[in-house]
């Protein structure tokens, strides 16, 4: 577990792959907004899009080789329907598929696209306009000594690694809901850590280290796994 923290540095400069000092490279620039009205387009909904945002790592100054483009669309979902958590839903759904069926790489770091409904709180500390070219939080360096609990990190990832190690284990008439319960209790832990101290809390770090490691995609597995053989008919009779 401790791997996770080699590849984390603060840098000196931002990734100057794709950035020119602290301004977007053009060429990047053009890149992703052509992605972005790509998945528009592929949407094939009416949008009215806010703006579409570059932030998360590589919009700061800690980003690592692991290290995605974040690329946000930002929409105004009551405008879409009024029913927001349907739209919610729709485009969580459509920016999964999206993302499974394309791998997209700008200069080595690959791009994933995300939705976000316009005054959703976002607690990066590196956001950027790529629609209109400039910061709209500008990051500052830190040092990773003083905005990491390593100790912290550990224990609550070998703590839910554990957790998730029992889950998997139980018979499979108790494990699709217990596997739903803990993606939920890991969902909103991490949810809490951002709100309370921001993308560093020990929470949301802790996640990351589980996401990287393969932990969480191994829990979705075994959770699809599961729910398909709770419905499997077994040919034992006709009854």
């Amino acid at each position: 577990m401790e791997d996770i923290f080699k590849d984390i540095k603060v840098h000196s400069e931002l990734n100057q792959k794709l950035w020119k000092g602290e301004k977007l490279r053009p060429r990047v620039r053009k890149r992703l907004l052509k992605i972005a009205a790509d998945f528009i387009d592929w949407l094939d909904v009416p949008l009215n899009v806010s703006d579409i945002t570059f932030t998360g790592s590589l919009a700061n100054f800690n980003y690592s080789k692991y290290s995605d483009i974040d690329l946000h669309l930002i929409l105004d979902f009551a405008k879409i329907d009024e029913n927001q958590d349907l739209v919610r839903d729709f485009l969580l759904a459509k920016k999964s598929l999206w993302n499974d069926e394309h791998d997209i790489f700008i200069r080595g770091s690959e791009v994933e696209i995300y939705t976000e409904n316009i005054g959703d709180p976002h607690h990066s500390t590196g956001i950027y306009s790529v629609l209109n070219d400039k910061w709209i939080k500008k990051p500052e360096k830190q040092q990773k000594e003083k905005i990491i609990d390593y100790y912290g990190v550990i224990h609550k990832a070998n703590q839910l690694a554990d957790l998730i190690d029992s889950a998997i284990n139980l018979s499979s008439l108790d494990k699709l809901e217990k596997i739903e319960l803990l993606k939920d209790k890991i969902k909103k832990m991490r949810q809490c850590g951002l709100d309370s101290v921001g993308e560093f809390s020990v929470e949301n770090m802790a996640f990351k280290a589980l996401r990287r490691n393969g932990t969480l995609d191994r829990l979705s597995d075994i959770k699809t796994l599961a729910y398909d053989k709770s419905l499997t008919l077994e040919n034992k009779g006709y009854l």
